[in-house]
């Protein structure tokens, strides 16, 4: 996902109006991946139904939850003191109860319960139904635990309560889990198998969002290319699918079009990509409507085709390059952003070589970039040594951040006296004299609110730039106001 290993991210406490007649008060907070926060919307609207508004205040909560992410250990470093300021909490309010939902409850299960200790409700990412009765046995005095995996379980029935939202951008969730097993990464234990949710449900959400004034949605999953709805299940049974099943199916290219059309003043997205399965019908569904983003978050994780080999990508450096090729192709005007992974075991020198030219090569408008660490229960984890010295490590992440910083500050720089579409999002956080929002690359743009109001399309006219932020003034409304 787009930005699933930003770990130094800070959780955000979720904020929802209450709902009269509630008497609980839920605190929850999320940590890692997108996928993560719109889970917690889904968690929220459950509870809200069992009795529970949210509130922002730690000490006042009767129930507090933590969505986790265990795609770095730094991410569940930082999930664990969280876990501890809680529990210093729960001394003063006894009657507070602890739990910890997603990936990290996934992947450690019962030893928050019966080792440490530090919660009373242990719930993984397809039990998210099961915490109305979860919570009763808490409530009871039990400790709760359900972190089945489900090879159906979509949420789509859910109807998300829109969590710490500014009214204009939401997230909707096509697919769930993960086939790939790439050997550093613990998604597919944690969030189980693929599967895709029926596009009618999506359709009916993306409407409820348009109705409720929201002006842009980004289509999530672990894999959003591999998107496949048949009504009969897997994407991996869809060789036994029915010849009618097969001609009423609908792939991501498909579904991208059914957005673009049925919401011509909507703005769509979509994250996270994998090269393996990008295939040329959705670059040109992009390059045919403009109200879908151009901006492709596309991880490669190492230009070298041995270490892609050891982390079983499915593809090559030079298919990697023909795809970044066809998107150049069809999107001049494409923004592209990395994931990348410094010192995968038994990477050498000429390995991190092939992926600083490859990065030179593609030169990224964006990345996201970590130094591998070990995660217990991948293959990486049971069967290759760690052995790339943490010094060197560090070293090769730092010229991957620079090449990245340079690259980066070349990408904004060629905004630079352009007029462009931004949907203003969110005040400044430097100025409250400023409006922040993002341009179809995905970069941010800064200017002065003058009479411009949150939720407008404006056209800005790009003055300066750093290389993560373009500086600019509005000159008028868009015509998709």
């Amino acid at each position: 996902m787009e930005k699933v290993i930003d770990e130094n991210k800070q959780g955000e406490s979720l904020i929802l109006d209450a709902k009269q007649g509630n008497k609980r008060k839920l605190f929850i907070e999320s940590y890692g991946c997108q996928m993560n926060f719109s889970d917690s919307e889904i968690v929220a609207s459950i509870l809200q139904n069992e009795g529970f508004n949210t509130t922002q205040n730690l000490e006042d909560a009767d129930l507090v939850l933590v969505n986790t992410c265990s795609i770095r250990d730094k991410a569940e470093q930082t999930v664990r003191k969280r876990l501890a300021k809680y529990n210093a909490v729960k001394k003063i309010n006894p009657n507070m109860k602890v739990g910890v939902l997603g990936c990290m409850a996934e992947r450690l299960k019962n030893k928050f319960l019966e080792e440490e200790k530090i919660v009373d409700l242990v719930v993984g990412p397809d039990a998210y139904k099961d915490l109305p009765n979860l919570i009763a046995e808490v409530d009871e005095g039990r400790d709760a635990v359900n972190v089945l995996l489900s090879k159906e379980e979509t949420y789509g029935d859910i109807a998300p309560v829109r969590l710490n939202s500014n009214g204009v951008t939401a997230f909707v969730s096509i697919t769930r889990g993960c086939d790939n097993m790439c050997t550093f990464c613990v998604v597919p234990f944690t969030r189980g198998r693929e599967r895709s949710r029926d596009p009618r449900s999506i359709m009916e959400e993306i409407g409820d969002l348009w109705d409720k004034g929201f002006k842009e949605v980004t289509l999530l999953g672990q894999n959003v290319d591999s998107y496949l709805w048949y009504g009969g299940g897997l994407k991996r049974d869809f060789k036994k699918a029915s010849d009618m099943q097969k001609a009423t199916s609908v792939n991501f290219a498909h579904l991208l079009d059914l957005c673009a059309r049925k919401f011509p003043k909507m703005r769509f997205r979509f994250s996270t990509s994998n090269p393996q399965d990008m295939t040329l019908d959705v670059i040109e569904t992009m390059a045919k409507y403009d109200n879908i983003c151009k901006y492709i978050h596309l991880p490669v994780q190492s230009g070298s085709d041995r270490i892609l080999s050891a982390m079983f990508r499915q593809h090559t450096r030079q298919e990697y390059f023909e795809l970044i090729d066809n998107i150049r192709r069809l999107i001049p005007d494409c923004a592209i952003s990395q994931d990348m992974i410094a010192g995968f075991p038994t990477e050498t020198e000429e390995d991190h070589q092939d992926t600083l030219s490859l990065m030179e090569y593609v030169k990224y408008d964006f990345g996201f970039m970590f130094a591998y660490s070990e995660r217990p229960g991948t293959m990486a984890g049971r069967k290759m040594e760690d052995d790339v010295p943490e010094d060197v490590k560090k070293r090769r992440l730092n010229e991957i951040i620079q090449l990245q910083q340079k690259h980066g500050l070349e990408r904004t720089r060629e905004h630079l006296g352009r007029v462009e579409e931004i949907l203003i999002e969110k005040s400044s956080k430097r100025s409250d004299a400023h409006w922040a929002g993002r341009n179809s690359q995905n970069t941010m743009v800064v200017f002065p609110k003058a009479h411009y109001k949150l939720g407008e399309f404006v056209n800005v006219k790009i003055l300066d730039c750093t290389s993560a932020t373009l500086i600019g003034e509005a000159v008028g409304y868009s015509e998709n106001n």
